[in-house]
This record gives structure tokens, sequence and C-alpha cells, in this order.
């Protein structure tokens, strides 16, 4: 199903957050810990202690929104040792959907994998053995174990050894590692190699990686160099011992496009460890929802117009037990002697995607399986990632950049996995 939205694009920014019916003017205390996590209890009565390694007077300033449209805003901490309190506010032209009352969801936050992460959990009573705290540290743990294991901006993390390592045998990795390893793979087989995890020289090559940015346009030869050393076939893994092998020793392998939504499933495993069966988890705009949200509804996300500097609602989605995520051309690009590079690399070509599909938005029922299939459809393209998606049943929107326009189409898996766009 296709549809024409006829306003100007213009520019914008911001992703996907719940949606309210009013503003969220959300007072609670808050629980500081090392690296900007935090716990709101919003409106739920904070008896402070003087254990400043537990509690500390908040700062001036907040840790990134917990999601591209949403604020926290902190006023300065009141007398007597009370703890600032935090305003959430929802940044929407269109406000659809009652939040339920204040004091009835828990949010944890936090930063991670150089975005940031939140967690949402309506209607306490809580489990009655569930320590709030304690929990915020094990998701931290968790998202710090998954930097420790996948990250390409750590040295030190398995990845980063493994990319090192000028090796063809096989190389012990973690059973995480190798296993989220294992299903890219399958992704790019089934993609053909639209997803490739070794697409990385060319990330690099075209300044959007770890290393610095580019400062002019690769020539042929360059780019020729960077694909001799990308080909998601030259990688292989195991589960038994888990071990990750490469057929060449340069090959670079980056899960920058799976490792976000890897995590939110983690980050749900954690809580439903701990007894809880409704909850929303966010990691820097890839989410997954499960149960309802504080007035009792399924969670409703909001998919925003892909347009760089402008903040409009496109689709909504009713998130129930599954993972979303988006991948789009308009956050992360750069513009040289006025042309628009985006940072989606094709590795059949070594150069950014030219076609003009702006993002996909996948749901799955893990949140890393649509993470990889948002980019391996948006580097397909609009024909392509569609006649993909309706054959393997996956729920995907696909948005097209027309001129002025934005052209969307679902794919038929799409609306009864979404619900009523209303």
């Amino acid at each position: 199903m296709a549809r024409d939205f006829r306003s100007p694009s213009r520019s914008g920014s911001g992703r996907i957050v719940e949606l309210c019916a009013r503003s969220c003017d959300a007072e609670g205390g808050r629980k500081d810990k090392p690296g900007g996590m935090f716990v709101d209890r919003n409106r739920l009565s904070v008896d402070l202690k003087a254990d400043a390694a537990v509690t500390k007077p908040a700062h001036n300033h907040c840790p990134k929104p917990m999601s591209p449209m949403a604020l926290i805003l902190c006023r300065r901490p009141r007398s007597g040792g009370r703890l600032a309190l935090p305003v959430l506010l929802t940044l929407l032209s269109m406000l659809l959907a009652a939040c339920g009352p204040r004091e009835e969801t828990l949010t944890l936050a936090g930063a991670t994998m150089g975005t940031t992460w939140s967690v949402q959990i309506p209607r306490p009573p809580l489990p009655e053995a569930l320590d709030q705290v304690a929990l915020a540290e094990e998701i931290a743990r968790v998202l710090a174990q998954v930097n420790d294991r996948m990250s390409t901006y750590q040295a030190d993390s398995e990845l980063s050894r493994f990319n090192a390592a000028e090796t063809t045998d096989w190389f012990s990795v973690s059973a995480e590692l190798a296993g989220l390893v294992g299903r890219a793979l399958a992704v790019s087989a089934l993609t053909d190699g639209a997803f490739d995890i070794t697409v990385g020289p060319l990330v690099n090559l075209w300044g959007f990686g770890p290393e610095v940015q580019a400062s002019q346009i690769p020539d042929q030869a360059e780019i020729d160099a960077a694909l001799a050393r990308v080909g998601w076939r030259m990688l292989h893994a195991r589960t038994e011992p888990p071990a990750l092998r490469k057929d060449q020793p340069d090959l670079y392998v980056d899960l920058s496009a799976i490792a976000k939504g890897h995590g939110v499933d983690l980050v749900a495993r954690v809580l439903e460890r701990a007894g809880l069966s409704d909850y929303l988890v966010e990691i820097g705009g890839e989410l997954r929802g499960r149960g309802v949200n504080a007035a009792g509804r399924p969670w409703r996300i909001a998919v925003e117009r892909p347009e760089p500097g402008r903040r409009a609602l496109l689709r909504v989605v009713a998130l129930e037990d599954q993972g979303m995520a988006t991948s789009g051309d308009y956050r992360n690009f750069f513009v040289l002697e006025g042309e628009r590079y985006s940072h989606t690399i094709d590795p059949a070509t070594g150069r950014p995607v030219a076609h003009r599909l702006a993002s996909v938005t996948v749901l799955a029922e893990r949140c890393g399986d649509a993470d990889a299939w948002a980019t391996g459809l948006l580097v397909l393209g609009p024909e392509r990632g569609l006649a993909l998606a309706d054959e393997r049943g996956l729920a995907a929107l696909f948005v097209e950049r027309i001129g002025d326009e934005l052209r969307i189409t679902e794919s038929a898996a799409f609306a009864p996995a979404a619900g009523a766009d209303d």
C-alpha cells in the first residue's frame, strides 16, 4: 500500500518516541550513578540517604535525551538535600495517546554505545523483590559488556582485537559475539550481501567510522582498494567452541548496524528475568515494547518523517511484544561540493546509496534482527527491498523521497504488525 504526503519536504530531526496526549510534566526523585545512569521515580516518594556513593545532588545539566524526540530539563536542586526534579517534555506536533498517570511510570536511563538507553516500566507496584537501583546497575553492566565485546571504538574490545589479528586461523571469542556475527551473516546471505558487517573499510574511507571524517571524495582507486577488503563470504563464525575466522588477515568487521538492536534485546531479557512483563526499552532509537503502558494500552510509537532539521510525525506503530528499528539516510551524512553523501554504504559499489529511499522501519520479534534488516532493505532500495520484505514476510515501512514529497509503502506484513495508524 502506498500513500503520498503532499506537504513540502523540509528539514527536521528526531525519530521515535512514545506518544502522549498531553505534555508529560513529571516530577520525581532522581538517583545519579556513574556514567550518567539515573533512576527517575515519577511522583514516587523517595527518601534520600546520606550515602554519597548512591545518591548525590543533581547537577544543573542533564544526561542526553532518552530518545531523539524527548528532552530532560532539570531544575536547580532544592534546599534540604532534595534532588533536582526532572521534567520530561515530549516534543510532538500531534499528541495522540494518554501517557497515563505520571506516578505510574518508572524510568531508568543512561549512556551506551555513543548514544543513550532508556527503560520505561509502567504501573507500579513493581515486583516486591525488585531493587530498582540494582536493576539499573545490571542493565548498565550488560550494556558495558556489549561494548567490551563489540565496539570498534574501543581498542581492547573482542571485536577490535579480532580485527587487529593478522591471521586467518580461528580466533576465540565469546559465545555472544560469535552468535551475533552468525545472525548477521544469515541476513547477509538473505539480502545477497546488501547487509554486510565487513563494509567497515568503506565506511571509514567515506569518513563515517571511528577514523577521521573524509575531507574529500575518495577516488575510484581508493574505493577499489577498500572493496578488496570487503565481503561477508570471507568471514566465518562457529559456536562450538565460539570463534571467528577471516579468509584474509585485513578483513574488518563492524557490528554497528546490529549491536544497538542486540543491546535492546539483552536489556529486555534483564527486565524479564526480574519478573517484569510490561516495559519499553530504547537504545539510540531502536526499541522493544512488551505488554502495556501506564494507561493500559500497547506502547504507541511515532515514526518520524525522514527530514533533517524538522520533526513531524509520519506513522504510528503499536509496539506489542516486538522490536522496532529504523535505518535512514537523513541523520548521518555530509555535504561536499554541493553533493549529499549518506553514511549507508552499498557494499556492491563501494559508494553511499544513491536511490530515492530515505528510511526503512522494520518490526521483528528480536530488535537485533529488525536492526539488521532495516539496514539491508535500505541498501537494496525501494523496489528490491519491498520485494524481499514481502518474500520473507517482513513487516517493513519504506519511505521514498520524490522531489519535495514523501511516498510511503508498506510491506504486506507491516499493517497487521503495526496496528491501525490513528
